[in-house]
């Protein structure tokens, strides 16, 4: 993975976009019962925004948020994405978060489609603490619409690239929230640390990628 701190590339767009699509899973554990679990999560107004940092998180309403990731890069092209997230209430122990559109934003070349649900599994308390896991899925789909000195470039080469540096960043930014989350729970209710959180163990994982070169998403 290449982050930049350039400037996104400004020659013309191409008309049809690539889709760059990931499957991933990932788990963490809070040292506490799923109700006290759950009570954390369902105030995320409280701890979403600090824990989201160095990311900027603009508060939207009906429990939205504008996410700019930063700069991310490769292949000369560079871009910052944002995206527009939705946590919805939970139903039933399982909280999910799908992409909402930002007021005013056009976005410069690209479109997010992010689906993703966490689910809290609550494990014996005998004979050691009682512990929560926080089972998590995420379906990402991004099109990209490429300048044309991009668009010189083979279509296996521009795929392969492209679905490498997403799943990098879904891995750096997915274990870095993650780490803060656990932090911050146990933190905020003055709770021992779980060992995955001192091993930085999150089970991250890229299940599986379904990738096509074109798309048509109208």
């Amino acid at each position: 993975m290449e982050e930049s701190t350039d400037h996104p590339a400004s020659e013309p767009l191409r008309h049809q976009p690539m889709l760059f699509h990931g499957d991933y899973i990932g788990s963490m554990e809070m040292a506490a019962d799923r109700d006290t679990v759950a009570r954390y999560l369902d105030d995320h107004q409280s701890w979403f925004l600090r824990c989201a940092h160095p990311m900027t998180a603009t508060p939207l309403e009906n429990n939205g948020y504008d996410l700019t990731i930063g700069h991310f890069g490769a292949l000369g092209y560079d871009v910052e994405p944002k995206v527009g997230l939705h946590l919805l209430p939970q139903d039933h122990g399982v909280y999910r978060i799908e992409t909402i559109e930002i007021p005013g934003y056009v976005s410069p070349g690209y479109e997010v489609d992010f689906k993703a649900a966490l689910e809290l599994n609550e494990t014996p308390s005998a004979p050691g603490p009682v512990l929560t896991q926080v089972d998590w899925t995420l379906e990402l789909k991004v099109w990209v619409s490429f300048p044309r000195f991009i668009q010189a470039l083979p279509c296996r080469i521009i795929q392969k690239t492209g679905d490498h540096l997403l799943s990098q960043i879904v891995r750096q930014v997915s274990k870095r929230l993650t780490h803060k989350v656990q932090a911050d729970f146990h933190e905020t209710l003055n709770l021992p640390f779980p060992e995955s959180y001192r091993k930085r163990n999150h089970h991250f994982f890229d299940r599986f990628s379904r990738s096509h070169e074109h798309h048509d998403h109208s």
